[in-house]
């Protein structure tokens, strides 16, 4: 398996080009943070981390993008992306990506704000977080011809 990337370095998955910017705590009683998630809180003893990611089709025919991602820490504990609204506008959600087009799209809210990506939720358990690293798993569609799936994982600045 390759080293995992660092956040702000693209790395390809299946023809897409996947750019973690910013991982981070939301606090919801704080703007920009109740605009990424209006609620609920996290449970007791957990906490909300964004993480703010930029997909891009780097060729000329339509990519799908994937909706693969688990976070792991290095107890060998996994997560997953926490649903969020249809109308959250800042959520990351799979798409059919143009060539040479981005999601987010150029002029949307998530594009423009600061973190400048689409968001990932997840809750994880405060203790957990102190498990580093913590990596994200990005896993491109399973080839049933090889039976296997391209997955490549990208270390969180947690």
């Amino acid at each position: 398996m390759d080293e995992p990337a660092r956040e702000g370095l693209a790395i390809d998955v299946s023809g897409v080009d996947y750019n973690v910017f910013i991982t981070r705590e939301l606090n919801l009683a704080i703007t920009p943070d109740k605009d990424y998630y209006p609620g609920p809180e996290a449970g007791p003893g957990n906490a909300l981390y964004g993480i703010f990611v930029e997909a891009c089709n780097p060729g000329s025919k339509p990519v799908r993008t994937t909706g693969d991602f688990t976070v792991k820490d290095n107890q060998g504990n996994e997560y997953k992306p926490m649903r969020l609204p249809e109308d959250n506008a800042f959520a990351y959600r799979p798409t059919e990506l143009a060539g040479e087009a981005c999601m987010p799209e150029d002029g949307s809210v998530a594009q423009q704000g600061p973190t400048a990506g689409s968001m990932l939720l997840f809750e994880f358990p405060l203790e957990n977080t102190e498990n580093r690293p913590l990596e994200l798993e990005i896993g491109g569609p399973f080839d049933l011809l090889k039976q296997d799936q391209e997955i490549k994982t990208v270390e969180l600045d947690l």
